[in-house]
C-alpha cells in the first residue's frame, strides 16, 4: 500500500510541484492550503507523513507542527520551508527534519524516504 504524505503549503505552485515529484515517487499525496485545511485533512484520512511549510497566512506552520505533536505524536512532519533562521527556533524542534526550500527536490525526497523507511 502506497505511503500517504499531506503537503501543506499555501503557494499553490510548489502543492503541485511537490505532488507530481512525490508521486513520480510512488506516494499518494494530499494537499492543503492551509493549516486549518491541514488539520481537517488529518482528522479524516490516514496520513504517514506532513510536509509542513512555515510561513503561512492565519495560522503559521510551527502552530501546526504544536497541535500535529500534540494530537498525533507519532505522525512525522518534516517543516520545509524558505527561511534557514526558523531552524534555530524553539517550536520547529519539534519536527523530525527541517529542509530549506530549494528546486532540487532531492534532499526533501531522501528525507521523506529515510523517515518512512523507519517506520
Amino acid at each position: 500500500m502506497k505511503k500517504r504524505i499531506l503537503v501543506v503549503d499555501d503557494e499553490e505552485g510548489l502543492r503541485f510541484l511537490y505532488k507530481e515529484e512525490l508521486e513520480d515517487e510512488g506516494y499518494s499525496v494530499e494537499l492543503a492550503a492551509s493549516g486549518e485545511e491541514a488539520l481537517q485533512k488529518l482528522e479524516k484520512d490516514s496520513i504517514d507523513l506532513v510536509v509542513l511549510d512555515i510561513k503561512m497566512p492565519g495560522m503559521d506552520g510551527v502552530e501546526v507542527l504544536r497541535l500535529v505533536k500534540q494530537k498525533w505524536k507519532d505522525l512525522p512532519v518534516i517543516l520545509c520551508t524558505a527561511y534557514p533562521h526558523y531552524k534555530h527556533e524553539f517550536g520547529s524542534w519539534a519536527s523530525d527534519a527541517y529542509i530549506v526550500k530549494s528546486s532540487d527536490l532531492t534532499e526533501l525526497k531522501d528525507t521523506i524516504k529515510d523517515i518512512l523507511g523507519k517506520r
